[in-house]
């Protein structure tokens, strides 16, 4: 298997670089993120009527 040249490495290495950063910046930016509306913080909890 021949060897390839250091600056072939290079160039694949970057490239691979590159594009895995492209491929997650674009992840990140694709999809707006949703406001929380305040009605779906508030937390609910059972009544508890003790009755002793």
């Amino acid at each position: 298997m021949p060897q390839m040249e250091p600056l072939m490495w290079l160039n694949l290495f970057f490239m691979f670089l590159i594009s895995f950063s492209v491929y997650f910046i674009m992840n990140y930016y694709v999809k707006l993120p949703s406001k929380i509306s305040s009605s779906s913080l508030k937390i609910m909890s059972p009544s508890k009527d003790w009755t002793w």
